[in-house]
């Protein structure tokens, strides 16, 4: 069978998060180039199918289920060639309810729990056990989903741009350690992606009062804030990240690379 461009035939990458949102469509796109894609989420029973990719279901924030998955993995597919640490929670929350009007969307300490446990505690240990698997077959390629606003911050999500910031930081230092071994760590940044389907009415409420509006107020003119004109489109992180797993990108690593349409700094 002749091999694609990416030459990703053949390779198991593990996708968190992959049942909805950016996770699915990265899931799909790799499974669609060749991957043996394996899709972990707390949503999806081990041993299913979704879109063509394995399922295992883990909870990423538990070190139990996240080394059951990954021996899991390897059980089926005998090795771990790539993770994409994608999993993550976004709780809009101001530092201060300066308005005093809703309490509840003011920083507290489960929502900062809550955020920390997924975006960091999950991509901590998903790389870890992944990590270890891959240095016992001489290598592999972690890409960790970090965000725009972990660069730049952002108005009401000030929670979790650090908890961004902090994958930036895996990022850079976890490269520095495992790259003599073989295995690359990266990141990719997202910066306003369309609709993935996963925005609760609940979720524009808070956001829109963070940003002092109403929910219906909440700005879709991307013209003036992204030079490119337009939001992000799924299936463009689908291909970046395809291209960030393959051997075509072999001497990237321990960088985090914006796909925001101009909007981000470097």
């Amino acid at each position: 069978m002749k091999q694609g461009w990416l030459c990703l035939e053949d390779r198991v990458v593990i996708v968190t998060g992959g049942a909805s949102g950016i996770g699915r469509h990265v899931a799909t796109t790799l499974t669609a180039a060749g991957a043996k894609t394996v899709v972990v989420d707390m949503n999806v029973k081990t041993g299913e199918e979704l879109d063509g990719a394995y399922c295992v279901q883990c909870n990423v924030t538990d070190a139990d289920s996240v080394t059951a998955m990954a021996n899991a993995v390897v059980d089926k597919f005998g090795r771990i060639d790539a993770l994409v640490n994608n999993a993550g929670i976004n709780m809009p929350r101001l530092l201060v309810d300066v308005a005093g009007e809703k309490p509840e969307y003011e920083l507290n300490d489960d929502s900062f729990t809550k955020m920390f446990n997924v975006n960091v505690k999950g991509v901590f240990l998903c790389a870890q056990a992944c990590a270890k698997q891959m240095l016992k077959q001489g290598g592999g390629v972690i890409v960790n989903m970090s965000s725009e606003s972990g660069k730049e911050g952002s108005q009401g999500q000030s929670a979790y741009s650090a908890t961004k910031g902090a994958v930036d930081s895996f990022t850079r230092s976890w490269a520095k350690e495992l790259g003599k071994y073989n295995i690359r760590v990266l990141a990719c940044a997202p910066g306003i992606m369309e609709a993935t389907g996963l925005r609760s009415p609940a979720y524009n409420d808070a956001l829109a009062y963070t940003r002092g509006c109403k929910p219906e107020e909440l700005s879709t003119d991307y013209s003036k804030v992204i030079p490119m004109g337009r939001d992000g489109k799924l299936d463009e992180v689908g291909d970046l990240v395809a291209y960030l797993v393959s051997d075509r990108a072999s001497y990237i690593a321990g960088t985090t690379i914006n796909i925001s349409g101009g909007k981000s700094r470097g």
